[in-house]
């Protein structure tokens, strides 16, 4: 089995299993809420199992369980700290996910409610605190609120519906060892997609399909094995960056996201995809006007920002080292060049930028105009543009593109275009890229060659020539001229379609001629229109 195939088949496995659970859900709330419960719930049940596995090799060699070694109290502290020391946190054993679902399968006897998920969830942040892993788990479950009267009216009620969540939950695998998916992040996304009328947001603001962060983590990581660091400043939930970490050894993810639900489901996708509290460092905030990482240089950046976004331009960003050598600004109701701006500000010099942006990018004047001229001409930056599908982010059907970057290019007086618009799968809502796809557009960025209808190794005097608009088709012609049409067939085809027109009607009106009406007023009626009828069809009316 292919991994795309692999990936469809987990696919359908896990939107079946959630699609079950929203159900149970969305009656009694809006999409945004009912998802982050779901979600939430399913990083509550991965920490429960991570402590678990965790305790386990702990007290291999005791031969003792997590349940009796807790009770030991000489037991219980030096657990904890080992806990703290690894994973950053401690659930105790009775506040397991998995001790919970034990009580809510003995039903009336059993010690669940709500009130008691609520307090072991609150126990998670509270170990955490005067620790490291602090800033990584404040606030984290935030958006999971058990006490909301959504859930129900009374505590009991609230109970049985949760239970009933967490119970479905329990069957889905997590596929730890074979997963070819981002558990978290496609549940995200597919949530998003189900209830996307409810929910009033795009997917794209906060998940980067995975075939479109293969390329860009493809990209970034090109000939290397190793990467200091890398950084997103719209990281969404963090799918973007963990793909990078495929590809290459990344030693420490950086990222920031404006949205607090999505800020929190990023810090819970890296800790669910095993990246360690101590690896990470993603921080909620307005990337352009509060930038969390100073003068920080990072070996890969990547991006898929949100797509001509309003933000202030406030002419103190003239000041601005990110902004003041270019003597513009990004306009106020397009901020896709402040974000190139910023990533660029943050890329070392050795690394390699991509980020995927409208295509508007490519040709739009004014600020825009000055700014796309002077990374090209100026500071020969740009490595190369690569024009995607469109309808391959839910959410917009707009095609897009990515653009590369570098500040040491060795390529540096040329630029690669490449035109993968026409390169998909149809699916029902949207395009699909497949592994042929991405394989054969990383290729072409790697090999870098002119290829008919494909792509094309521009030099700068020609983009100059240009007027430095990056329009593709400018670049790669896909003009395909369409056959000749034989007008003598067109004719030949017209009469042999009157014709057998004039022998339908013939055998129609034939038809005509053997109705006859129930009584002789009838008839006379049917004769009447129906001589009408035949009048006209010979011409006569």
């Amino acid at each position: 089995m292919s991994i795309t195939e692999k990936q469809k088949v987990q696919q359908a496995e896990l939107h079946k299993k959630l699609w079950s659970i929203a159900n149970d859900l969305r009656g009694t709330m809006d999409a945004s809420e009912c998802r982050n419960y779901i979600l939430g719930l399913i990083f509550y049940r991965y920490l429960s199992e991570k402590t678990e596995q965790r305790a386990a090799n702990l007290l291999e060699e005791d031969n003792l369980s997590y349940q009796a070694a807790w009770a030991n109290t000489d037991y219980q502290k030096d657990l904890k700290d080992e806990l703290l020391e690894q994973i950053g946190y401690v659930i105790e054993p009775q506040d397991l996910f998995s001790a919970m679902v034990v009580e809510i399968e003995k039903g009336e006897q059993g010690n669940f409610d709500v009130e008691v998920l609520e307090k072991a969830i609150s126990k998670i942040e509270e170990s955490t605190l005067g620790h490291d892993s602090q800033e990584d788990f404040n606030h984290l479950f935030d958006d999971m609120d058990l006490s909301s009267s959504r859930l129900g009216n009374s505590v009991k009620a609230r109970s049985s519906l949760i239970a009933k969540v967490m119970i479905n939950l329990n069957g889905i695998d997590f596929m730890h060892e074979d997963a070819e998916i981002d558990v978290l992040g496609d549940a995200y996304e597919y949530l998003i997609g189900q209830f996307a009328a409810n929910a009033g947001k795009k997917a794209g603001e906060f998940y980067t399909p995975q075939q479109v962060s293969k390329i860009l983590a493809k990209i970034v990581t090109l000939n290397k094995t190793d990467l200091k660091n890398v950084f997103d400043p719209t990281c969404g939930s963090g799918s973007l960056l963990l793909r990078i970490g495929d590809e290459a050894k990344v030693r420490h993810y950086y990222g920031q996201e404006l949205n607090s639900t999505t800020y929190n489901l990023a810090r819970m996708n890296m800790l669910l995809h095993e990246v360690s509290f101590q690896d990470f460092d993603i921080e909620l905030g307005d990337t352009l006007e509060h930038p969390h990482f100073g003068d920080m240089r990072f070996e890969a950046v990547v991006a898929n920002p949100p797509y001509s976004a309003n933000w202030s331009a406030d002419a103190k960003f003239l000041d601005d080292e990110r902004f003041s050598s270019y003597g513009r600004i990004a306009p106020k109701s397009k901020a896709d060049f402040a974000f190139v701006q910023h990533m660029i500000y943050h890329l070392d010099d050795n690394g390699t930028m991509a980020v995927v942006l409208p295509h508007g990018v490519l040709f739009r004047g004014a600020a825009e105009g000055t700014i796309r001229q002077y990374l090209i001409e100026e500071k020969n930056y740009l490595d190369a543009v690569i024009g995607l599908p469109a309808n391959v982010f839910y959410g917009t059907t707009i095609p897009t593109c990515i653009l590369v970057f570098k500040k040491c290019r060795q390529d540096d007086n040329t630029v690669l275009f490449i035109d993968a618009s026409n390169d998909f799968e149809k699916a029902k809502n949207q395009n699909n890229l497949t592994d042929k796809h991405v394989k054969k557009i990383v290729s072409a960025y790697e090999k870098r060659e002119t290829v008919d209808k494909y792509s094309y190794v521009a030099t700068l005097d020609e983009i100059k020539e240009n007027e430095y608009n990056l329009n593709i088709p400018r670049y790669v012609d896909t003009f395909e001229e369409e056959e000749q049409i034989s007008l003598d067939e067109v004719a030949t085809a017209i009469q042999q379609t009157q014709k057998e027109i004039m022998q339908a009607e013939k055998e129609l009106f034939a038809l005509f001629g053997e109705l006859h009406g129930t009584n002789d007023d009838v008839d006379r009626e049917l004769q009447n229109a129906l001589a009408k009828l035949m009048n006209v069809g010979d011409g006569n009316e």
